[in-house]
């Protein structure tokens, strides 16, 4: 497939691309097209690096020499099978809505998702997941983003969403994600708060983060005498209402982040990172013996 250059942002070849900026419209749009956008050469890279494959490319021209290992790598440009789009980058911008200026845009196709058990037990290189993250209805993409990024970097094994938590594909999550959504492994849970249900059935822990008066410290979740549970789930709420109470009936414990200051609590993605932090701490220390703990 030849480089393609694009003068008309209505061009029907390009509709993958069109009206970026309306969240309402992409979030319907994308899962039900089968595709997601990686936005920067960085991001890409880690989609394709994940398996993941591409539809088409979008670029101005002046990236195309820096970017040619990444198009070969893409199976894209006169070489290859994908379709890469160049514009000015007025064209561009009357596409996208937005100035493109990290390189490149990837139309990408959404690979499916696994169930629950298959996506844990895999987990570890076949081990099993030890350390999960469980998103309810978070719906701002930028907290998504950032939860997924800490959980990378922190070495949480997989990340589960609600059905109605806002879309880790999305492409301003992936964004701020750095592409680490492809790194670790995600799934949707097919009901709530019923999908919890699977995570005490698989031997975990479901620890709620909650603000509530008789949830105890993060430090005493993870300390002596029993340290952490060996299979533990984190389940973090929305910005604005916290968890359910369905979430918060069906956890083994509630946990809540000791807070100093006159700050009563954290962003969601903040705190997310710290009670990957705590965690991590207790698990290479190798204090993570099974210990549940009943809620009240």
């Amino acid at each position: 497939m030849p480089v393609v250059r694009v003068t008309d942002p209505t061009d029907p070849a390009l509709a993958d691309y069109t009206r970026l900026t309306d969240v309402a419209l992409r979030a319907k749009h994308e899962p039900a097209k089968g595709l997601y956008i990686a936005e920067s050469s960085t991001v890409i890279r880690r989609a394709l690096a994940a398996g993941h494959r591409p539809r088409s490319l979008l670029m101005a021209e002046r990236w195309l020499p820096d970017l040619a290992d990444l198009l070969a790598e893409a199976g894209a440009g006169p070489e290859g099978e994908v379709p890469v789009y160049l514009g000015a980058p007025e064209v561009l911008e009357a596409i996208t809505g937005f100035h493109l200026h990290r390189g490149a845009l990837a139309a990408m196709h959404r690979p499916a998702l696994a169930d629950v058990g298959t996506l844990l037990a895999a987990a570890r290189g076949g081990a099993g997941a030890r350390r999960v993250a469980v998103l309810e209805d978070i719906v701002d993409h930028t907290n998504v983003g950032a939860i997924f990024r800490s959980a990378a970097a922190l070495g949480v094994d997989a990340v589960l969403v609600s059905p109605r938590c806002a879309d880790p594909l999305y492409r301003r999550s992936v964004r701020v994600s750095m592409g680490t959504v492809f790194q670790v492994p995600w799934t949707r849970l097919d009901t709530w708060p019923g999908g919890l249900a699977d995570l005490h059935a698989l031997g975990f822990t479901v620890a709620a983060l909650t603000l509530s008066d008789d949830a105890v410290t993060l430090d005493a979740l993870v300390g002596p005498p029993s340290g952490a549970p060996a299979r533990l789930a984190l389940v973090l709420g929305a910005e604005g209402d916290g968890l359910s109470r369905g979430a918060v009936a069906a956890a083994d414990v509630l946990v809540r982040i000791p807070m100093a200051g006159g700050v009563d609590s954290l962003n969601v993605a903040a705190a997310s990172a710290v009670a990957f932090w705590a965690t991590r701490v207790a698990q290479a220390a190798g204090v993570m013996p099974r210990g549940v703990r009943a809620v009240g």
